[in-house]
């Protein structure tokens, strides 16, 4: 799994803290002495899979370099109720000012991994693989995204600036015969650098996939808001046209539920995009001990 780039997060934690520190806790000022060392553990309070404890760090450092963690459970691996995350030692008014922001990381954090991990168990043993999309919280994209690898999901691509989507409003101003322009575009795309991936979205399988998989140089291809027959369908027309075990991929996304997404991968898609798995993970609930 892809590790997380801290350096690139310290900005929205520093603006975390910043927006509940303020002028200071007074609370735990009036109440304890600096000098004040204690104890306190991580718990979780439900059954989760862990992201965030590289964050939880980086937060605790930031507050008090005295506060000391133990990790007890590493990002992607699993945590029962009651299970102890982690350990804190150090400054109890350091630690107590820091709890709710770093809680607030490590309980949404987890839940997207917690959720990925759902989708991902009902797709075994399928060839397909779970990826997420553009649809996160504004600043927080690359922290949901490692969350998602947590989970055992996989990335789309980070921004429009990485990957090559021509969607169905892009395609649309193409007109009727557009496979030639399409195909010119292909090419000047492939000359691109820094790019991950050429993608075109499809809305009918017979009326335009047939002509997108002509055009060479297209790696995915985007089955968007289909039935189960039509992502069969396409599945069958894109093995017969290329090979079974030849590009394009074909991606299924929109109104991926848990409910659905088993039935969508027996369609033998190669891909499933969720916007769920961040815009819709629920936080889940981990608390600090004493």
């Amino acid at each position: 799994m892809r590790k997380l780039n801290i350096a690139k997060v310290r900005p929205l934690i520093q603006m975390a803290i910043d927006e509940d520190l303020g002028r200071g806790d007074v609370t735990s000022e009036l109440l304890f002495k600096e000098n004040i060392v204690d104890k306190a553990n991580i718990i979780s309070r439900e059954e989760i899979v862990i992201s965030g404890i590289e964050v939880v760090q980086e937060i605790l450092k930031c507050y008090d370099e005295r506060l000391k963690l133990k990790i007890s459970i590493n990002d992607g691996e699993p945590a029962h109720v009651g299970s102890k995350i982690a350990a804190i030692k150090g400054p109890l008014r350091s630690m107590l000012t820091a709890e709710r922001v770093m809680l607030n990381f490590l309980q949404r954090l987890s839940g997207i991994a917690t959720t990925t991990q759902k989708y991902v168990r009902a797709i075994q043993g399928t060839k397909a693989k779970i990826y997420d999309t553009r649809k996160t919280m504004p600043g927080w994209r690359i922290l949901e995204k490692y969350a998602v690898r947590c989970g055992g999901g996989y990335n789309h691509r980070l921004g429009l600036y990485d990957g090559v989507l021509i969607k169905d409003n892009h395609l649309a101003q193409l007109g009727r015969n557009f496979q030639s322009k399409l195909q010119n575009i292909i090419c000047q795309a492939r000359k691109l650098k820094g790019i991950k991936f050429i993608a075109v979205e499809v809305d009918h399988v017979d009326d335009q996939l047939n002509y997108v998989l002509k055009i060479p140089g297209i790696d995915i291809v985007l089955l968007d808001n289909m039935g189960q027959w039509q992502l069969k369908h396409a599945v069958d027309m894109r093995n017969k046209m290329c090979g079974r075990n030849k590009k394009p991929l074909l991606e299924a996304s929109g109104n991926v539920t848990l409910s659905n997404v088993s039935a969508i991968a027996q369609c033998g898609i190669d891909r499933i995009a969720i916007g769920a798995i961040t815009h819709s993970a629920k936080a889940v609930d981990i608390g600090l001990d004493r």
